[in-house]
């Protein structure tokens, strides 16, 4: 329910752990304890009584005190006069006739009803009066939320007349009307309604949120604004969208809803892998993550193993909104860390007044949508057989000399193959490794309000099974939180979230090795999963094979599993100095830590055969803050307000890391849990810390709530810059003219909003090493005379002139509300610029070091965001809204080290680096080489000139220098895209709703090096089924060379053919469901109940050719679009209920 007073509106007055599931015992005590106390605490009464002693004061603020001594609110409109001052002097004495005595010869009436104080008008209850008086029927009815919950102190009139009057405390109203009278229902942050009353006596009317109301409150960094006197660029994300998709992560519950917010979800894993941009990279050597705040606390800035990061591991259904800072305006007052943007989240609190008890659970079924063409049994036999064929073609001298064996004559094996070589056994790998994966999830929570307090807590459960077999994740979560005022001048209160999560993934980072994903294309389609004996089968049990286990047997052998906790938990205190002016002191804290367990197999051949191997990585992330800042609101002369804002900030963040690893196990038994039994130990730690200081202001002017002016400074220090450098200064200035608020826009009704926006700013990045500016010290060992030693030595050079990356950046926006805001576009175009890149740059080698850190290279990024919210149609019965938002950005590197080289930032899968950082270009392009197609007969003299024959790869010579090589090596392709966004549509028919979301993005590649083994060599393991267009000499148009043994040479490189159109348009989400009437639910003592059912990646369309383009399978920063193996995207169905008491 939303509280505020607003003029022509009836509303409520503003009120001023070890693993819980592991000790099942505990928590359902501290939930019954819970409900037991917060039923307990609901208890009203007409006799309370209540002492007060003030005199000449405001009537609202002795309204505060009665709710402050009682459980009443008070609920009343624009027309009782709440400024009136009064005395009071009373003492026990009952409220009743506390308020006979307050309302004695007024206009005012009131009217109890539960723990409600219902206020109104004695003047518009005789003219109402005398008009119903005049109506010809009785209509009556109930106005709820989109929830289903009751809304209090909803205005129902008679359109035209002051006819009407509020409803209730459980949202009801009735009242006299005139025959075929039209009602309008409104309520404060809620879009009116006009009903027809035809042939109707009894109504249910549902207001939907006003998600475009510019007066609506958003978060900002250290405070709150309306939105409509915000002059920078940011989005908004509320509680009803969020709960749309049923999601494990933060970043799946995201995508698409903002414009200039990138998200790629590059992994079909339980949790997946989210890639979060905000308007580009801005750096190259550190960190492009935005900055993560969770209830006025700092995430920890730490990347963690295998491609996750501290905001995975937020529970996405204790996320009430997030607001997306994009520009300098809104990014400064973070200084050092706004570079890449900010992200504030808030967490739910208590819901309503009084106790809410709520449910909600899912489950769900996540299918495979397509999968790999791969050759069969069949056809890889034949491929064998032609491979065979021109064996003679590409290694004469090998075929003279009786290199190769006709494959025929090796089908003997009776488990493989019949009498007269025929396979027995034609396997479907992905039918084998890729199952129906099911998932659910639990959640639980309890929460009590009353008048300025409220205490709540929440249990949580998700459990994901992979699409791919052994893989899972489950996760445990609990929350507090608690709120109270104490006095009228000072609140405290605070939250403390823990996480335990589990995966084990089957997916590793940057390995071109045997893997699981691997193995699902190149295992040999005739082996059995198992022999009759219950062996495992593999590539090695047909003579000639490259080894290698089943995709099954190494989805089972080789375990990863990755164990993390999480603590995230904040303090507060809110401290009223005088009216308006406010301390605000908070500690807050987050740590993190993950360990990681590996075994792989002593029988998984190419992977840890014939020893076994087992290594446990222990990581430890700390962070704590004290942020204390001042703020002051005014407002004066009726057409000025001043908020001003002044603080300061410390924080202290240490890692630490432990890692032991072992071989040469007589036993799998133990796994990774016991490797002292192992060979070969060998074991190594590290530890680092640094810490922030910051100084911060913000001041806010508006002058006729016209003319709006934002500035905000920070000064930082860090520990992680030389003493010179340690501090550095981040302005922001934003301005915006409301346009629609000047006299000569008032006569043009059908704009009902209108507000220019430009903004210039500095931000930074610090997230390079600790000890950067310091240089560091490491061991080694070296050899004196025959013995070995070891040392300790300088490992790094220091550089004390070391300093931040700082950006700038330029914006400028307008917002457009037409149609009494029924259509809302926001348009804003940026240009960002980094200075001052933290690059390694090489120094000479008689130095006995090959590069330093230093302040060098710059970057740039411009781009174009678009957005438009609808409301198409709206009535009693239908609603449809539509959200649509495209965003364009281009990157480009300006400079880098003094001699402008190239950066090669890896991965270095096949080759030295499979992209490059080249000045003029974007970030993340990638490079290799460009191929042709194949050689030609006609073609043989000049494909001779390469030592190739017709049937070889053709690969471009740049430089017509006869030979193939580095030198002809260019960029090919880009991971990032030119454009993203989506386009939403909601729909609500009466208690139905129907939500259907899709996302697209263009201009983006996919660099799939799968092909490299799965195409451009064959006979050795299987392949994709495009080998059957391979070269032959009535097929010699073709991007695929000529078959042939691995023995007898080929070419493989990163080249052009490994690059396809990434571009895609997704059915992102797709969601059907029903709420429960609220008159048939509280029969049963039910608040609100809706079912409903989902489809997540319900379609995908695209040119690429493998299971999704929106993928990464490295860990570096510039790896977006770069395959080897991926995970793939489950399409998930899910039915869920959300119930509450």
């Amino acid at each position: 329910m939303k509280k505020n007073t607003l003029q022509g509106h009836y509303c409520l007055k503003s009120p001023n752990l070890k693993q819980l599931f592991r000790i099942m015992r505990i928590t359902t005590f501290l939930l019954l304890v819970c409900i037991f106390c917060s039923f307990a605490s609901t208890t009203h009464s007409q006799n309370m009584r209540v002492s007060i002693s003030k005199s000449s004061t405001q009537l609202n603020k002795i309204f505060s005190e009665i709710e402050k001594q009682t459980e009443y609110l008070f609920v009343y409109n624009n027309q009782i006069d709440v400024n009136r001052k009064v005395s009071v002097k009373v003492k026990d004495k009952q409220v009743s006739q506390v308020l006979d005595e307050l309302f004695e010869d007024t206009n005012i009436e009131y009217m109890i009803q539960g723990n409600h104080i219902v206020l109104s008008s004695k003047e518009n209850n005789i003219i109402a009066l005398q008009q119903q008086q005049q109506a010809g029927r009785q209509i009556s009815g109930v106005v709820v939320d989109g929830n289903g919950e009751p809304v209090i102190g909803a205005n129902v009139l008679v359109k035209g007349t002051t006819i009407g009057n509020m409803t209730d405390v459980d949202g009801k109203f009735a009242f006299e009307i005139p025959d075929n009278a039209t009602l309008v229902v409104s309520y404060i942050g809620y879009l009116s309604q006009e009903i027809s009353t035809r042939n109707k006596s009894i109504l249910k009317i549902t207001l939907q949120e006003d998600t475009q109301n510019i007066d609506e409150i958003v978060v900002v960094g250290y405070g709150t604004m309306k939105k409509s006197d915000l002059t920078g660029a940011s989005g908004s994300v509320k509680e009803d969208a969020l709960a749309q998709r049923t999601v494990t992560s933060f970043g799946q519950a995201l995508s698409g809803r903002v414009s200039g917010v990138n998200i790629s979800t590059n992994s079909g894993r339980p949790g997946g892998r989210a890639s979060i941009r905000i308007r580009g990279n801005s750096s190259i050597s550190v960190t492009n993550d935005p900055l993560y705040v969770v209830d006025g606390v700092i995430l920890n800035v730490s990347t963690l193993t295998n491609g996750t990061s501290p905001i995975d591991y937020l529970n996405p259904n204790d996320i009430k909104s997030v607001e997306v800072l994009k520009d300098a305006s809104a990014t400064a007052i973070y200084g050092a860390r706004g570079a890449n943007g900010v992200i504030l989240i808030t967490t739910k609190k208590g819901e309503g007044m009084g106790t809410t008890i709520r449910y909600d659970t899912d489950f769900g079924i996540g299918v495979l949508p397509k999968k790999l063409d791969v050759l069969n049994a069949s056809e890889f036999l034949q491929l064998e057989e032609l491979a065979y064929a021109n064996a003679q073609k590409f290694d004469p001298d090998g075929w003279k000399n009786g290199s190769y064996k006709d494959p025929k004559l090796k089908r003997t094996d009776p488990r493989l193959f019949d009498s007269n070589g025929r396979p027995l056994y034609d396997t479907d790998w992905q039918d084998e490794t890729i199952r129906n994966a099911f998932s659910q999830t639990h959640q639980i929570s309890v929460s009590n309000t009353k008048g300025g307090d409220s205490y709540g807590l929440s249990v949580g459960f998700r459990g994901e099974d992979g699409l791919i077999i052994e893989s899972y994740l489950k996760r445990y979560s609990a929350r507090f939180f608690m709120d109270s005022e104490l006095t009228k001048w000072l609140k405290v209160g605070g939250s403390l979230s823990y996480a335990y999560q589990q995966e084990r993934q089957t997916d590793s980072m940057g390995d071109g090795g045997i893997t699981v994903g691997r193995q699902i294309v190149e295992a040999l389609p005739f082996l059995p999963v198992r022999y009759e004996d219950g062996t495992f089968a593999g590539n090695n049990d047909y003579p000639g094979m490259e080894g290698g286990n089943s995709p099954v047997q190494v989805a089972k052998d080789r375990n990863y599993t990755m164990e993390t906790q999480t603590m995230l938990g904040n303090v507060y205190a809110n401290i009223t100095l005088m009216p308006g002016l406010e301390f605000r002191s908070v500690l807050g804290a987050n740590i993190i830590n993950q360990k990681s367990g590996y075994y792989g197999g002593r029988q998984l051949i190419w992977i840890s055969s014939p020893n076994g191997s087992a290594s446990v990585v222990n990581n430890r992330n700390n962070s704590w803050q004290f942020e204390n800042y001042l703020t002051y609101n005014k407002e004066f002369a009726r057409m000025h307000s001043f908020t001003g804002m002044v603080g300061l900030s410390w924080q202290h963040v240490d890692n630490a890391s432990a890692t032991a690893s072992a071989t040469g196990f007589e036993d799998d038994f133990f796994q990774y849990n016991n490797l002292g039994i192992g060979t070969s130990p060998t074991a190594a730690s590290s530890a680092n810390a640094y810490g922030l200081n910051s100084y911060f202001a913000r001041v806010n002017y508006g002058f006729k709530s016209k003319y709006l002016l934002t500035a905000t400074a920070r000064l930082d220090g860090s520990s992680k810059f030389g003493q010179s450098n340690r501090y550095a200064f981040f302005p922001s200035v934003g301005a915006a003219w409301r346009i629609s608020e000047e006299a000569f826009l008032k006569p043009v009704t059908a704009i009902s909003n209108m507000k220019l926006r430009a903004s210039y700013g500095l931000t930074g990045n610090s997230e390079t090493g600790a000890y950067a500016s310091q240089g560091s010290l490491g061991n080694y060992t070296t050899v004196f005379g025959s013995s070995k030693a070891s040392g300790i030595g300088v490992s790094s050079l220091a550089n004390p002139d070391l300093k931040w990356e700082k950006t700038s950046q330029v914006n400028a926006g307008l917002d457009i509300g037409l149609l009494d805001n029924r259509i809302n576009l926001e348009m804003d175009v940026y240009y960002k610029k980094t200075t001052d890149m933290l690059l390694n740059a090489p120094v000479p080698a008689s130095s006995g070091f090959t590069s330093i850190t230093k302040n060098i290279g710059s970057m740039s990024n411009k781009g174009f965001e678009f957005s438009i919210n609808t409301v198409n149609i709206r009535n009693e019965n239908f609603t449809w809204e539509s959200t649509f938002n495209i965003s364009f950005n281009k990157n480009k590197v300006l400079a880098l080290s003094e001699g402008g080289d190239d950066i090669y930032p890896g991965p270095d899968i096949l080759s030295s680096s499979n992209n490059i950082i080249r000045v003029g270009e974007p970030v993340g392009s990638f490079y290799g080489y460009k191929r042709l197609g194949t050689w030609s007969t006609d073609e043989a003299a000049e494909a001779a000139k390469y030592n190739l024959r017709p049937g070889d790869l053709k690969l471009w010579d740049r430089n017509n220098d006869g030979q193939i090589n580095d030198l002809d090596r260019m960029i090919i392709g880009k991971g990032i895209p030119d454009g993203y966004g989506t386009f939403s549509n909601s729909f609500r028919y009466k208690n139905f709703d129907l939500v259907v979301d899709l996302q697209y993005m263009f201009g983006n590649d996919v660099m799939d090096i799968s092909k490299h083994s799965a195409e451009d060599r064959t006979g050795i393991a299987n392949s994709y089924k495009t080998v059957l267009n391979a070269w032959t000499p009535e097929n010699q148009n073709t991007m695929i060379a000529q078959i042939r043994p691995t023995g007898a040479g080929y070419t493989t490189n990163i080249d052009s053919h490994f690059i396809e159109d990434g571009s895609f348009l997704r059915g992102k989400n797709l969601v059907v469901g029903y709420t429960f009437p609220s008159e048939l639910t509280n029969k049963f003592y039910v608040k609100y109940l809706r079912i409903y059912g989902s489809v997540q990646n319900f379609f995908l369309i695209t040119k690429y050719n493998g299971y999704d383009p929106e993928v990464s399978d490295a860990t570096q920063t510039f790896a977006q679009g770069i395959t080897v193996f991926g995970y793939p995207k489950p399409r998930t169905f899910t039915i869920g209920l959300n119930v509450s008491f």
